[in-house]
Parts: structure tokens; C-alpha cells; sequence
């Protein structure tokens, strides 16, 4: 099996290429009504003042690099950050996907058996050595990083070392509320700045975003996504797309819309007619890996993912699936087989807590975006600054609702 060579040259740091890491990395901020920190035996010193709020014409401390090596920092808008007392514990990810596991068993033997598997689901320290983060805004909601990789890609080998790059981003956001999940897609060729990663190898570059993993694993996404949107992130999940072939026929297949009519580029060289059809795993699989035939290439290839996850969160949560105690064993072992989870994270807590949840309470949506651009021989995704700035601080302060009540959802 040959190797895939990252998508950009960060590999080699050159000295006169490197971006400036002096302007526009993280700094810590308190929220809102923080006690400054007080040095041991007494007050500040008179002459040191006490921070004060910044007036709402004033930008947060808070930088990241957004746009061509360009400080992004975070306006203040809005209300003041507010707290609000958390109504559940840790929960984590993939709304769509887990719904299923304790909506109809109350058997305490299936509990239990539950339980079980998520003390089975592998682990990684996604957060490890990472100092300087955003603040995070607003107790009780929750940003949960969603990487998706496809280990049986015909176009994806791994990079060196065996890791693969991410090409599902996604940020997870459940507001305060509980009521709704929005799902924000980041292109996996969107251009920003990736932090050095932990043997400093690589790194410290504008690359495309998906290369971070490849360069450092669940520790360098975080960073970089965090330093990308200056929003805080609670959890972290990494899905293999390729187990969702066991995932997709444990709940019978799946029905999605076909936009146009496309024949695949892998073998078997399906053919997918336009309209609605049913899907295999396999054949699932296959469609959302589907981005050439389309004339929004990769763009189309999202929206494919979205509406699968949507499809199978349709069919796990009918009556069937939940009716069915083998067929429910049998959908969360392969959901579990595909996963791995940062080290708090609680596949039962986020069961319990979504078993309300629906498919018309997702909203789907993309990271504000120019569209694609060259940068050197690379086609690439350009931020749209402006714009991103707003989205990502409605994210941070939970109003995503009044954004999208305005904007749309990008799509």
C-alpha cells in the first residue's frame, strides 16, 4: 500500500516561509465577571489594574489565524456571556447516529449491557499539552469536534505513519436549550494556519485543514480548529465511514435522495440514478465517497454525508430498530466498533440525554467559505472572514439561532 503525501508542503519549514507565530496565536481570556487573579498574601498591587469588560466596539484578546495567516480576532456582540446551570452532565457526540441506544430499553439488563460498551469504545487524549485555548462562553451548551476518516478510501492510502486525513469535519454544536443540534461542516480544503505539531516535524503552516490530524492526531485538529473559530471545544470523535457499511445494514439500509444521476469511480462502478433509492452499506459507502461528477465537487460530497447521517438517524430511531433488541445490539456494537473518543466522553450520557432528538431538529450547515482558490499548484477553500467572524462568535455565545434566523445556513 503506497503513502499519501500531505496536501501541502509543511512538512519542510522553511525560515522565510514560516508564518509569523508571534502575531495571532491563542491567548486565554477570563469570561465575563472573573475576579482577576491575585497574587498569594493580599490584592493587586496598585499598580496593577483590574482588567475591565471590553466595551462591545472593542475585540476580544482572543486571536486565531482565520484567513491567510491574517490575526482573526472575535468581536464582542451581543449580550454579555452568560452562565447557565447545566441540565445534563457529559455528554458527546454523534447526535445522529446514537439515538437509539436506551430510547425503548429499560431493561436494566440492557443498561447494563450498554454500559459495557461504552467502557469498550477507544480512547485517545485529545486534549493532551494543549495550554492555550478559548474561553469557553456559555455553561450548559456543548461543541463537540466530529473527524471522520475512510480507511477503505481507494484514493486515501494514509499519510506516512498510518494516519489518515480527515475529510468529514464537522462541529457539533447542542445549544444550552437541548432542544436541536447544529451540524457546521468545515471544507477539508480549507486553507488556515496549523500549529506545530507535538514532535515539531511538521506543521506551523497555512495548509488545508485536513492535514492536521494527519501531522498530529486528535491533539493538533483540536488546536487548530479552536485557533480557526476561537470556539471552545468539549469533545472530540473520530469516525471510521468505512464501518458504517456494518453500521448501515444493521438497521436495514438506508433511503436517500440522489441529486443527479452520477456513476461511481471505484469499482464496482455503480451507477446511482437520480431520485430516491434505497442504500446498502455498501452502496451508502460508496455515494457520499462521490465528489468528480458533481460541478460543487466537494461541496456536493458533504451534503451527501449530511443526508446519510440524517437518513440513518431516521432509520435508527424507528419503530422497528427500537422494537427489536437484536437488531438494537446489533446497530450500537457496529456504531461502537467505529468510534474512537476523547477520554470523558460518554456514549450512555449522550443516549440519555438525545432520546428526544429527531432528524427535523438537525439543521445542517457550512463554515462561511469565498469558495475555492489557488494558492501555488493547490486548489484550496478560502475563509470568508468577515462573515466567519460573526458565525463562530454566534457559536461561542449560543445565538446560532438568531444567525441562521438571518443568514440562512450556508447552503
Amino acid at each position: 500500500m503506497g503513502t499519501n503525501t500531505p496536501d501541502n508542503a509543511g512538512s519542510e519549514r522553511r525560515d522565510d516561509s514560516r508564518p509569523n507565530r508571534a502575531v495571532g496565536r491563542a491567548r486565554v481570556v477570563r469570561a465575563a465577571g472573573d475576579s482577576p487573579r491575585v497574587p498569594p498574601g493580599g490584592d493587586p498591587k496598585p499598580s496593577e489594574p483590574r482588567p475591565s469588560e471590553p466595551r462591545p466596539s472593542e475585540l476580544r484578546p482572543y486571536q486565531s489565524r482565520a484567513y491567510r495567516g491574517l490575526p482573526y480576532q472575535r468581536p464582542v456582540s451581543g449580550p454579555t456571556p452568560r452562565r447557565l446551570r447545566p441540565r445534563w452532565g457529559r455528554i458527546a457526540l454523534v447526535a445522529t447516529l446514537l439515538l437509539a441506544l436506551v430510547a425503548g430499553c429499560g431493561v436494566l439488563a440492557s443498561w447494563l449491557w450498554v454500559r459495557g460498551v461504552d467502557s469498550d469504545i477507544k480512547r485517545e487524549d485529545a486534549f493532551g499539552g494543549l495550554e492555550e485555548r478559548p474561553p469557553k462562553l456559555v455553561e450548559g451548551a456543548l461543541n463537540i469536534l466530529l473527524l471522520g476518516t475512510d480507511s477503505r478510501d481507494p484514493e486515501d492510502s494514509g499519510e506516512a505513519g498510518g494516519a489518515w486525513r480527515t475529510d468529514t469535519i464537522v462541529i457539533v454544536h447542542i445549544p444550552a436549550s437541548h432542544d436541536r443540534a447544529y451540524l457546521v461542516s468545515i471544507p477539508r480544503d480549507l486553507w488556515v494556519y496549523i500549529p506545530p505539531s507535538p514532535d515539531g516535524q511538521m506543521g506551523d503552516t497555512m495548509a488545508k485543514i485536513n492535514a492536521a490530524y494527519a501531522w498530529g492526531g486528535m491533539p493538533l485538529a483540536v488546536e487548530t480548529v479552536e485557533q480557526f473559530t476561537g470556539v471552545h471545544i468539549d469533545h472530540v470523535v473520530l469516525v471510521d465511514f468505512a464501518g458504517f457499511v456494518k453500521v448501515t445494514d444493521a438497521v436495514g439500509g438506508v433511503d436517500m435522495y440522489v441529486e443527479q444521476t452520477i456513476t461511481s469511480i471505484h469499482p464496482p462502478y455503480r451507477t446511482f440514478e437520480a431520485g430516491l433509492r434505497h442504500f446498502n452499506g455498501e452502496e451508502a459507502l460508496d455515494y457520499i465517497r462521490q465528489r468528480y461528477q458533481f460541478p460543487d465537487g466537494d461541496f456536493a460530497r458533504m451534503r451527501n454525508q449530511q443526508m446519510f447521517l440524517k437518513a440513518l438517524m431516521d432509520k435508527a430511531t424507528s419503530l422497528g430498530t427500537l422494537a427489536n433488541l437484536s437488531s438494537l445490539r446489533a446497530f450500537v456494537t457496529s456504531v461502537a466498533d467505529t468510534l474512537t473518543v476523547d477520554e470523558k466522553f460518554s456514549l450512555v450520557d449522550l443516549a440519555w440525554q438525545f432520546r428526544g432528538l429527531r432528524s427535523d431538529d438537525l439543521v445542517f450547515m457550512v463554515s462561511p467559505n469565498l469558495g475555492s482558490d489557488m494558492v501555488g499548484d493547490q486548489s484550496v477553500v478560502v475563509s470568508d472572514r468577515e462573515k466567519a467572524l460573526a458565525f463562530y462568535d454566534a457559536m461561542a455565545r449560543d445565538t446560532l439561532d438568531e444567525w441562521v434566523s438571518v443568514h440562512g445556513t450556508g447552503w
